[in-house]
């Protein structure tokens, strides 16, 4: 890895507390990226459009207010973590999956039984690089982070406290020579 200096005015050791839970949260930069979030109307903004059972369990049954989240930018050139959001409201029903006119339309989703469920997210801070899977690679302890296992493509996922800081801390970090 390149020589770093520090290029962010958050202190990646205040991110990381012995409360509250972590994730990393998937997206398409083309669909919603990280600098759609920091265009939002207070940096805020529900995560919809999530259509996989285990990860809908996540946002509707795990994820809490304060939460914080790794954005992770998937199927990009390369795909990155490139910030961090918090979770600014709790899971709640996915009204996308009720609106026929909606890409993530669920016609067996009904509002007196949702099936799916959002979170809403605030922005946190940008990576100064975004963090690609190589890089993460390369990163001490994360050998066993779910992102970076064969077959995962989950977009929700549980990260572990010290994985959170150990990325936290190299995206707050820039190449100088």
């Amino acid at each position: 890895m390149p020589k770093l200096k520090k290029s962010s005015n958050v202190d990646p050791k205040q991110l990381v507390s012995s409360t509250g839970n972590y994730w990393l949260l998937k997206s398409e930069p083309m669909v919603f990226s990280i600098d759609d979030l920091i265009k939002a109307p207070r940096q805020v903004t529900c995560w919809d459009g999530v259509r996989n059972y285990q990860a809908r369990n996540i946002l509707r049954d795990q994820m809490q207010v304060g939460d914080l989240a790794l954005f992770h930018h998937s199927n990009a050139k390369p795909p990155a973590v490139v910030g961090v959001v918090q979770i600014a409201r709790a899971g709640y029903p996915d009204h996308t999956a009720f609106d026929p006119e909606n890409d993530h339309y669920d016609a067996k989703s009904h509002r007196a039984e949702p099936t799916w469920y959002m979170v809403d997210v605030k922005f946190v801070l940008k990576f100064a690089v975004p963090l690609s899977i190589q890089d993460l690679k390369q990163l001490p302890g994360l050998k066993k982070m779910m992102l970076l296992q064969r077959g995962s493509r989950l977009s929700v996922q549980p990260v572990r406290p010290a994985e959170f800081a150990v990325i936290v801390q190299a995206g707050c970090l820039v190449q100088h020579s």
